[in-house]
């Protein structure tokens, strides 16, 4: 008899070339060697043994090779990248942050498992401290800091190094899935308020009072707007004749509306002068009828002989 389930070796290859594997973890300060690894705490890559990568070669593993880690003690897991292969076998060392993530001490077991993950096209993160507010341009100084990571988990709180200080960051939200790849990715950054941060207080000015006298009428000041020429003069010789006094305030009735001109154009333009006219002198009929032109006589300052 002949089997035709053509799936059952499908099903099977998938479990065979899953990376699955337990390490004991240190922090990059206790990894041997003369060189100085900082540029691991940097980032949220760990380093491997040389049989780890002799294993992920005969295995169907795709690229970049990401990977789950898993505390089994306190239920706790991350994701993370491969930096080197140069660790001691039955050894990785971790970033501290990643290790605090997973609540690993040192020389504890962590479970390795190698994974898939999909694009991220959104993160949003959370400053652990108000001093994150300090730096001028916190999206360029996380871009730059991120380039030493692999992928982001929700939940992870994320340490960055900037000017000789640690910032750190939780990751509250990432897009399309809770664990994400961000290498050459276009992802959008967010930010959320930061731990303890506290919005300034606005001081709202409550408008005083008015008192008895500022409410009282008869004490109101009247406006009546700008008067020309309503100066005191004084003369050259010293003398105040001829001097008069300020005009005396206007009285409210005497204020009267203007009449609009209900005959107005477009592009024309109408002077209208309310100047009182005053009444002409009326002359006597007799000094217009003694009055003759041209009636003068003139004398010279020089007198001549006049002859007959």
């Amino acid at each position: 008899m002949f089997s035709f389930n053509m799936f059952e070796p499908h099903v099977g290859r998938v479990f065979q070339n899953r990376f699955s594997t337990q390490y004991r973890c240190y922090s990059v300060s206790m990894l041997a060697g003369p060189n100085d690894r900082s540029d691991v705490e940097k980032g949220g890559k760990i380093i491997m043994p040389p049989s780890a990568l002799d294993q992920l070669s005969r295995l169907n593993i795709t690229y970049p090779m990401l990977f789950k880690l898993t505390n089994k003690n306190s239920d706790r897991m991350t994701h993370c990248g491969v930096l080197e292969f140069v660790a001691d076998e039955g050894i990785c060392y971790l970033p501290h942050w990643m290790m605090q993530n997973l609540l690993l001490e040192e020389g504890g077991l962590v479970q390795v498992e190698s994974v898939n993950l999909m694009v991220a096209t959104y993160s949003k993160f959370q400053p652990q401290s108000p001093d994150f507010l300090d730096i001028t341009n916190p999206k360029a100084v996380l871009e730059n800091a991120l380039r030493n990571f692999a992928c982001l988990t929700t939940g992870d709180v994320i340490a960055i190094n900037y000017n000789e200080k640690i910032y750190e960051l939780r990751v509250m939200e990432t897009k399309p899935d809770k664990a994400v790849s961000i290498i050459e990715c276009d992802m959008n950054v967010d930010f959320d308020a930061p731990l303890g941060y506290k919005e300034p207080e606005r001081h709202m000015q409550r408008p005083e009072e008015p008192t008895e006298e500022e409410t009282d009428p008869s004490n109101y000041e009247m406006d009546i707007g700008f008067r020309a020429f309503t100066g005191s003069g004084n003369r050259l010789d010293g003398k105040k004749k001829g001097i008069e006094p300020s005009p005396a305030p206007l009285d409210p009735s005497d204020i009267k509306r203007g009449i609009p001109n209900y005959d107005f154009k477009i592009g024309r333009i109408t002077f209208i002068r309310n100047s009182r006219q005053q009444p002409r002198k009326i002359e006597t009929d007799d000094t217009a009828s003694n009055f003759i032109a041209f009636s003068g006589e003139g004398q010279s300052l020089r007198k001549k002989d006049r002859k007959p």
